[in-house]
């Protein structure tokens, strides 16, 4: 079992690098980080978690430039988003920063996606919330095309353009994997387009056989990855039963002495099931 932190930085809690040398400083092996590029004032869609939306959607650094300083910084730590806005994006300049930071950090990013909950967001990007999940779905496909060819070129629905070059290619081959996030409904998702699921902290019996349907669905065993998982060790203990590969502790976004102390805690958890 490996073990890694889910978190949001933001403006107001611990610095991107500081974070990513304490997390590698503790034997921790990776930091994924919440994307959100805004939050509409007037506000229809309800929160998935229930109750209000809390301070940390509002204050979230853009992922690949905080990524970018906590590669500066490591040397073993993979870095991923958890997870990118697709429907919200460019994939012409998304795959650019993907394969970009992949190169300043050798080879460590992983790619998280989804298709996101907010549609008072996706409807400022010019996105239809009604459309997003065959938007995301044929954006990741323009965006290995970019990845994996010298001359890439898609023509789709949604995404268009004739031959182009785009440099850098990302080192690893042929492209960082993609972590899907979602439910049952990204299933297929995963399947056509995943490397593995960033599947939601829902509690271990409830996951296990989703965990079975997912497999089937895609024909093959999918890694799987939880997301924002609690640090009581009754918890964790629960997940070590289960056919995955790594637990993302939830990090609360907090100053830097206060963030430290709880990595130091994550750090002691982990290594009672390592």
């Amino acid at each position: 079992m490996k073990f890694g932190v889910s978190t949001f930085i933001t403006d107001q809690g611990i610095a991107p690098a500081p974070l990513g040398r304490a997390i590698e400083e503790r034997g921790l092996d990776s930091l994924l980080i919440a994307e959100h590029t805004h939050i509409p004032v007037e506000r229809r869609t309800p929160y998935p978690g229930g109750g209000e939306l809390q301070e940390i959607y509002y204050r979230t650094l853009d992922p690949f430039v905080a990524l970018s300083a906590v590669a500066a910084v490591t040397e073993r730590i993979l870095l991923g988003t958890g997870i990118a806005l697709v429907v919200q994006r460019d994939p012409i300049i998304t795959a650019k920063e993907v394969a970009s930071l992949d190169l300043v950090s050798g080879g460590r990013f992983i790619f998280g996606v989804g298709i996101g909950w907010n549609e008072e967001e996706m409807e400022n990007h010019g996105a239809n919330p009604r459309t997003r999940g065959r938007l995301v779905d044929e954006r990741l496909r323009a965006m290995r095309e970019l990845w994996t060819k010298e001359k890439a070129e898609f023509h789709g629905e949604f995404v268009d353009f004739d031959p182009v070059y785009s440099w850098p290619k990302p080192v690893q081959r042929p492209h960082p994997p993609i972590y899907v996030g979602g439910g049952e409904g990204a299933f297929k998702r995963v399947a056509a387009l995943g490397d593995a699921w960033l599947a939601n902290s829902t509690g271990a019996e409830e996951l296990a056989p989703k965990i079975e349907r997912l497999r089937g669905v895609a024909g093959r065993d999918v890694p799987v990855t939880v997301y924002a998982v609690e640090k009581e060790p009754e918890i964790v203990e629960q997940y070590t039963q289960l056919d995955v590969e790594r637990l993302l502790f939830y990090l609360p976004t907090m100053p830097e002495a206060e963030t430290l102390t709880y990595l130091d805690e994550l750090a002691g958890v982990a290594e009672r099931f390592r």
